[in-house]
């Protein structure tokens, strides 16, 4: 997806009159050494712009204009920055940023002028058909190397779902990605997707015509299980693992170098077994 400048000039949520319950810099989850919680001023937001950068441009190969070493766009101003920190790292806490993902709730979306995802996949169908849901878009989901680890996964995880609880989400969505521009390459792993998990129904999302590359590109009956799942992408993966549904054709982003699927996730595909696996944690930081 194309890069965009960051808009400076966009007045905070605060500022639009719009709820904020989660407090910047409170606390939404914990696991041993390792913390998540919402950027509490700009200082944060650029240190995790920074981090981003290091994984999709240096690690992944994405490419824009940028005039320094941060992923940003004008998004960044709208959204909350959910972030993991590793307590023991020195310095400050923007030097200890080990994670990060971006919230946008459609409250603040539809003051701004829609989703990051609508460029790419029909949300806006799936909205409508969903007038009476609050939805809430996850993206620019990343984690440093020495870090990719299922406890990380699992900490972001609790503190997407303390943000959802807090902010009564009915709905999740976003772009997940494979890496690089060229489907085939993942015919396994996309066919799976399609042939397994595509969400139907009221819940099905195309991506756009202009955009639209099919998923389906192996029968059912030639994918081997164990296979595709190996070759999925965690992220994906941990998406899976608490009940998210997938949209039908895939996108590719030249910019970023991936290949994005879509995910759809209604809050009660996941509530029983997310609280029956995080326990007394997950909703001591979601109360």
């Amino acid at each position: 997806m194309p890069m965009r400048a960051i808009g400076k000039d966009m007045p905070s949520p605060a500022a639009r009159g719009l709820e904020t319950v989660v407090a910047p810099g409170e606390v939404l989850g914990r696991i041993g050494t390792l913390d998540v919680r919402l950027a509490r001023d700009e200082t944060e937001i650029a240190a995790a712009q920074e981090v981003r950068y290091r994984v999709f441009y240096d690690e992944l190969g994405a490419r824009g204009e940028l005039q320094q070493r941060r992923d940003a766009d004008h998004f960044d101003s709208i959204c909350d920055h959910l972030l993991v920190f590793d307590t023991t790292l020195p310095g400050p806490d923007s030097c200890r940023i080990v994670g990060t993902y971006r919230l946008l709730r459609q409250e603040i979306a539809a003051s701004a002028g829609g989703f990051y995802s609508t460029d790419e996949f029909e949300l806006e169908s799936l909205l409508a058909r969903h007038s009476d849901r609050r939805f809430l878009e996850l993206g620019r989901s990343c984690v440093l190397p020495d870090y990719r680890s299922k406890r990380t996964v699992e900490l972001l995880w609790q503190g997407i779902w303390a943000y959802c609880r807090r902010h009564r989400i009915d709905v999740m969505t976003g772009c997940a990605s494979f890496p690089g521009v060229f489907p085939a390459a993942h015919a396994r792993g996309l066919s799976y997707l399609a042939h397994k998990f595509r969400a139907e129904g009221a819940w099905r999302v195309r991506a756009v015509p202009s955009r639209y590359q099919t998923m389906d590109l192996m029968p059912a009956e030639a994918i081997d299980t164990r296979a595709a799942m190996a070759e999925l992408p965690p992220l994906i993966k941990g998406y899976m693992r608490v009940g998210a549904r997938f949209g039908e054709g895939c996108v590719v982003d030249a910019d970023f170098h991936t290949t994005d699927v879509f995910v759809i996730l209604p809050v009660e595909w996941i509530a029983g077994r997310y609280i029956n696996y995080y326990g007394a944690d997950a909703q001591r930081f979601a109360a």
